[in-house]
């Protein structure tokens, strides 16, 4: 099985390596290998669709110099991905999106990364109480004493088992984000949105529909964390 934080370095290195020149993956980019991640896209599926990508720009150099983002790679991605299910389907081997393994990442590392974590789920929860958000503020803070825990657990007896842990901590992101959805005025939230809608304007045309709802969500909730100072508590982002 495929090692989850592979998952994404190996596509950034990949998108990386077909452009052929130093680049950044955005915001944007980051939210959409998650969302082929979540929905179980086999690593080696997206790896061929971004190469097959970038080799149907080649022939026009100015048209090939535009490919500037891993969306302008999805419809071929879509395409590998269905024909790599096919080809598994008509084989009797299910295709596997790379389940997690092994983190490359000793206990230290992942301890002083919950800490950093919790500090950042304490500040906030302090400025929550500070605005008049006492609901979010003593959300945040169970949040923080929960990563506390997680902390001890590693602290006493090692990273055990990875897979678990990051389980644990999405599921615990994802109870952050819907304090936060709760708490956050329609104000705010039409202003973000209205972020996120600019942001994927250049891309709408070359997204299914499906994916396009996947990512707003996705591209959404950063926003909203990244406005609360609130880091993704995946390791991945450690």
């Amino acid at each position: 099985m495929e090692n989850y934080f592979n998952y994404f370095t190996e596509i950034e290195e990949q998108f990386r390596k077909c452009r052929a020149e130093p680049t950044l993956l955005s915001p944007l980019d980051w939210a959409l290998i998650e969302s082929w991640r979540d929905q179980g896209f086999p690593l080696e599926a997206v790896l061929a669709g971004i190469e097959r990508a970038f080799a149907k720009f080649k022939p026009g150099k100015r048209t090939y110099r535009k490919v500037n983002s891993l969306a302008y790679c999805s419809q071929e991605v879509f395409r590998a991905v269905e024909e790599n299910r096919t080809a598994a389907a008509q084989s009797g081997t299910p295709a596997t999106a790379g389940a997690p393994e092994e983190a490359p990442f000793p206990a230290e590392d992942i301890s002083r990364f919950m800490g950093r974590s919790e500090a950042a789920l304490e500040s906030a929860a302090a400025h929550a109480g500070e605005a008049g958000q006492s609901v979010l503020a003593s959300d945040l803070r169970a949040a923080a004493a929960t990563l506390t825990e997680f902390n001890t657990a590693i602290q006493t007896a090692g990273s055990g088992d990875l897979e678990a842990l990051e389980r644990n901590l999405t599921a615990l992101e994802e109870k952050v984000h819907a304090a936060l959805l709760r708490a956050t005025a329609v104000e705010l939230m039409a202003q973000l949105r209205a972020e996120v809608d600019r942001g994927l304007v250049p891309y709408r045309r070359k997204m299914a529909v499906a994916e396009i709802e996947s990512l707003e969500r996705r591209f959404l909730k950063n926003r909203l964390l990244e406005h609360y100072k609130i880091p993704r508590l995946s390791l991945f982002y450690l």
